[in-house]
């Protein structure tokens, strides 16, 4: 049977450096796609360079202007924008080089899901700015779930791939929305809290290329690592759980009232008793990938710093 169409957003601002292979390695795509980018304001090429990509595949690409509030921002507004009934859905960046069948292993992954909101994602090849393998991104340890995605993220933007169900989720979740700590971690966030699967994909789907200008960049190694717990040592991710507790709340009528209760021990961790807020971290079950962060977890909430 032919796959369905798969509408793929990219986030464009400054990119025409690496911004042609990773036009051509969608074009190259095995299952059938459409483009929509949206410009955060470019004064680079990177405009141009889409609207010839455009005219050589006609019908196929489209061109708006973002918010200018950057990648996460310009994600939501993409979703948002979305139509009724927006079929197949995803993600890319605009400086990797996807595998020519990255969207149809996601539509063989999403098959099965039927009706039930569905995400999927994979490993990445990291590569350096030349393409030239650095390694491959880590394998979660634990399954994914709305307890791991509210206290951290699993889900790698530039490899989502979104069944039906869950892009018309993200859209009427996206419309409205407030300022997202990241998109890729709202959608884990949302799809995972309304009783959605989501699909870890063991084998990479993209080269995922390191340069000056990532936005986030890879989050492996040791030191990697060690920058998470600092953060949650210091605050600064309590200052991101606090805004994906707002946005989370503002869609609590899409979660499933088990993930309601889950979202409620959730916010009890920002509450001024620190018996308490262990209390709700052992209710909840919440849990992070590997032991030094789960570990930093517990501690965080004794401190006050989830």
């Amino acid at each position: 049977m032919p796959q369905p169409q798969v509408t793929v957003l990219m986030a464009l601002y400054q990119g025409a450096r690496h911004l042609r292979p990773q036009l051509e390695s969608i074009a190259d795509q095995t299952a059938d796609w459409r483009l929509v980018v949206g410009d955060d304001g470019s004064s680079d090429a990177g405009p141009h360079i889409v609207q010839e990509f455009a005219r050589e595949r006609s019908g196929r690409v489209e061109l708006r202007a973002g918010p200018r509030r950057g990648a996460a921002a310009n994600f939501m507004a993409l979703l948002a924008g979305l139509p009724e009934a927006p079929g197949y859905v995803a993600l890319a960046d605009q400086d990797d080089v996807w595998h020519a069948d990255k969207l149809s292993r996601a539509l063989s992954a999403l098959e099965s899901c039927g009706d039930q909101p569905a995400l999927y994602c994979s490993r990445v090849q990291i590569c350096d700015e030349a393409l030239r393998p650095l390694g491959l991104s880590r394998l979660p340890v634990r399954p994914p779930s709305f307890r791991h995605a509210l206290v951290q993220n699993l889900v790698q933007g530039n490899t989502a791939v979104l069944n039906p169900a869950a892009a018309t989720l993200a859209r009427g979740g996206a419309q409205g929305a407030g300022k997202v700590v990241m998109h890729d971690w709202w959608l884990y966030q949302l799809v995972s809290g309304a009783g959605g699967r989501v699909i870890h994909d063991p084998w990479p789907s993209l080269l995922y290329r390191q340069h000056g200008a990532n936005v986030v960049g890879a989050n492996d190694g040791a030191g990697a690592r060690l920058a998470s717990v600092k953060r949650m040592l210091t605050g600064r991710h309590r200052d991101w759980s606090r805004a994906n507790l707002r946005e989370m709340q503002r869609l609590r009528d899409r979660l499933t009232p088990e993930n309601c209760r889950l979202l409620d021990d959730f916010a009890a961790l920002n509450g001024p008793d620190a018996l308490a807020r262990l209390q709700a971290l052992r209710r909840g079950r919440f849990y992070r990938q590997g032991h030094l962060s789960q570990a930093a977890l517990w501690l965080a909430a004794a401190l006050g710093r989830v």
